[in-house]
């Protein structure tokens, strides 16, 4: 998992690293259970299917987190990588992404199909301006941290987070303009977007191409 451009750390910086994404992992995990219970429940109640989805991927999102908590626990025991295991924890955080393209896109269709009209709902709005404030920080910080040690699983994850970023964005835009409009077709497409870019990031996680384009990007 190393990249030979990299610089080479220390064992102790690689510590220091390591525990950092730790505790990225487990806020993450803290903080989306928690936004998970309240976006699936409020989206249930006024049948947003967007919101929803939205839930559905803080949940998937703890999901991928605990597996790199528990990976990167392994390694501060160990001081070593296992790279067998290291693989196996990323092609499960793909199929995350993967399981939340699925979703949200048989939900959408069959909203489309249903020609359900979803309720104005201001607690999702509100946990959605939550995850814009609070969720592109912790991107940034975890792709420090990959980029840094040259770490797949840690940039998945961080990639993960930059789904939530961007289901938030556009959950969040879905919304507005139903309450404008009254165009409840909005809500699914919104989904629909966010469920490409899963797919992207997912089969990326899956190849172990995250970190050549993370190095592309800078």
């Amino acid at each position: 998992m190393s990249n030979p451009t990299t610089t080479v750390l220390s064992p102790a910086e690689t510590e220091r690293l390591t525990r950092r994404g730790l505790r990225l992992a487990q806020f993450t995990v803290g903080y989306n259970v928690i936004e998970g219970i309240v976006a699936v429940t409020a989206g249930v109640l006024a049948g947003l299917v967007s919101v929803v989805g939205f839930g559905i991927d803080s949940g998937i999102e703890s999901i991928a987190a605990v597996l790199v908590a528990l990976r990167l626990s392994a390694r501060l025991r160990h001081g070593e990588t296992d790279e067998r295991k290291e693989k196996i924890a990323l092609r499960l955080v793909a199929v995350t992404f993967f399981i939340l393209a699925a979703y949200v896109t048989v939900e959408g269709i069959r909203s489309l199909l249903a020609g359900e009209a979803p309720e104005s709902s201001p607690v999702s709005i509100i946990i959605l301006v939550a995850s814009l404030i609070i969720m592109p920080i912790l991107a940034a910080a975890k792709k420090k941290v990959g980029t840094a040690l040259s770490d797949n699983l840690i940039l998945a994850d961080a990639a993960e987070t930059r789904i939530c970023v961007l289901l938030s964005v556009s959950t969040l835009t879905g919304l507005l303009i139903f309450a404008l409009t009254g165009a409840a077709w909005v809500d699914p497409v919104a989904g629909f977007i966010i469920a490409a870019f899963a797919i992207h990031e997912g089969k990326e996680a899956w190849e172990g191409e995250l970190v050549e384009d993370d190095d592309d990007e800078d």
